[in-house]
């Protein structure tokens, strides 16, 4: 399938699905468990972002077209554009947030943390926060260097970002 018949030929839907190079991955919907994070996080965020006006959050399914060339559009669980690339959305996300969150499940965690934190990556995203509830930890992968830098957070460790320095926050949070 390429990318204009994704976005263009198939109906509107809530489910969570991708692109990865023509191969249409549709994955069964998430957990409660998984959606009660999202929200955690998508929440933190926004507070942080939205009375700074720092730029936007929003939630999955949102299309993130990465490359519409080589058919490459993947939903990240929570993502935030900064304000000065909001230009970006257009009914879809055309190009890199600055910063993803992917929630870890069992049936994805192989996935999130290998081939589509390589895409993130190659494609520009500043940030990815890998959330995993089954372990109460947060590792944020930081790409605004030449290599990836790992921190990971448990428990009241500080959340530190990169993307949003000033936002304070513990990884307790998330999963209380």
């Amino acid at each position: 399938m390429t990318a204009d018949e994704y976005l263009y030929d198939t109906e509107e839907t809530i489910r969570p699905r991708e692109l990865a190079y023509g191969i249409l991955r549709e994955p069964p919907a998430p957990f409660f468990s998984h959606q009660v994070v999202v929200l955690k996080v998508a929440r933190l965020w926004t507070a942080h972002v939205e009375p700074r006006n720092l730029g936007s959050v929003a939630v999955s399914p949102v299309d993130v077209v990465l490359d519409r060339e080589r058919d490459l559009i993947v939903q990240p669980d929570v993502l935030f554009i900064a304000a000065d690339r909001l230009s970006i959305i257009r009914g879809q996300v055309w190009g890199a947030p600055d910063l993803v969150a992917e929630v870890l499940s069992p049936g994805t965690r192989a996935h999130d943390r290998g081939e589509k934190l390589q895409w993130y990556r190659q494609y520009g995203v500043r940030e990815c926060w890998l959330v995993d509830a089954a372990a109460e930890t947060v590792t944020i992968v930081d790409f605004t260097g030449g290599e990836p830098v790992e921190r990971a957070a448990h428990g009241i460790a500080s959340l530190r970002s990169s993307v949003l320095p000033a936002l304070h926050a513990s990884a307790f949070g998330l999963f209380a």
